[in-house]
């Protein structure tokens, strides 16, 4: 949360030279409070964890948020029971005609297929395209940040000789915008994907900022300039043993993969490592919902701007 404290304080302009938040007196003043309204796109096949996940980050904050989960109409997939979708789920058509002040969409196990492949490709697009007019800042995870990328930027996603899988060293390259601000200079995070965007495809964008890259696994934060659009190709959200969970699943669908990278303790499989990514996770998506939601986003959501992709 924000220092309030007077804008004529000679400790001001320091603060915000080391990044960090200020609100002046005025503007505290002036501001007005509700709850923030968010909705989850969740596209992962195991739902339930999906949303243990997300929702443990998104209740980690003084913020008071109202979720709504979201699932595809067009798909329904085989893990999660129905009588689970059907109780805590809304569908695209029972939401379209309501705003937000933030969207997530989570990743998918769908990446080696082409987009136009993705059997809930053209209700995905038709989601991304209304959260434009009717959502202030969207999240995007893991395979849902190529979608986005792709979709917005026409920015292709490439396949990697090998699974990218394990946890990873990253480090900065802007320390100056909200969303990594209180980030470690370098922070582990984890991978599972098979495909990537490029840096240099990204930088052909000016309204794209990278915030964040590892050596190992590649460009892992980017942003649009005005924060309406965050693109994350990792999963800060995965618990200690997701990565081992998928690569169980992997070996059982006969896939020639490797053991994740820097994950299990001694490489012996099944030894569960301790979660080093925890606070990382956390700042990660209490910068989000502060900095590019709660701080923009106007108090009558009737009153959103509309998105803008300056390619």
């Amino acid at each position: 949360m924000p220092v309030n404290i007077t804008g004529k304080l000679p400790a001001v302009k320091a603060l915000e030279k080391e990044n960090i938040f200020v609100m002046t007196q005025e503007r505290a003043i002036s501001q007005d409070i509700r709850p923030l309204k968010v909705v989850i796109l969740n596209l992962m096949p195991v739902k339930e964890i999906t949303e243990n996940q997300l929702l443990r980050l998104i209740s980690n904050t003084p913020l008071q948020v109202d979720v709504v989960l979201l699932r595809t109409e067009s798909y329904e997939g085989k893990h999660t029971p129905k009588a689970h979708l059907k109780q805590f789920y809304k569908t695209f058509s029972q939401i379209k005609d309501q705003r937000f002040d933030g969207l997530v969409i989570t990743g998918a196990p769908v990446e080696t297929m082409d987009f136009s492949n993705v059997l809930y490709w053209d209700e995905l697009t038709e989601i991304i395209k209304w959260a434009d007019t009717n959502v202030f800042s969207t999240l995007y995870i893991c395979w849902a940040a190529q979608a986005g990328l792709y979709y917005h930027y026409g920015i292709p996603k490439h396949s990697l000789p090998h699974k990218i899988s394990g946890i990873f060293e990253h480090t900065l390259c802007s320390k100056l915008n909200p969303i990594v601000r209180g980030f470690d200079d370098q922070f582990l995070a984890p991978h599972s994907r098979f495909t990537e965007v490029r840096r240099e495809d990204i930088q052909k964008h000016p309204s794209l900022e990278i915030l964040s890259e590892s050596e190992e696994a590649g460009v892992y934060i980017i942003a649009t300039k005005n924060l309406r659009h965050i693109y994350v190709t990792g999963h800060s959200e995965y618990d200690a043993d997701t990565l081992h969970k998928e690569y169980i699943r992997d070996k059982e669908k006969g896939l020639n993969i490797d053991i994740p990278k820097h994950y299990y303790i001694n490489d012996e499989v099944g030894k569960i490592p301790p979660m080093t990514w925890r606070s990382h996770s956390m700042l990660l998506f209490n910068n989000w919902l502060n900095y590019a939601v709660y701080q923009e986003t106007p108090y009558d959501l009737s009153q959103l701007p509309q998105s803008e992709h300056k390619k």
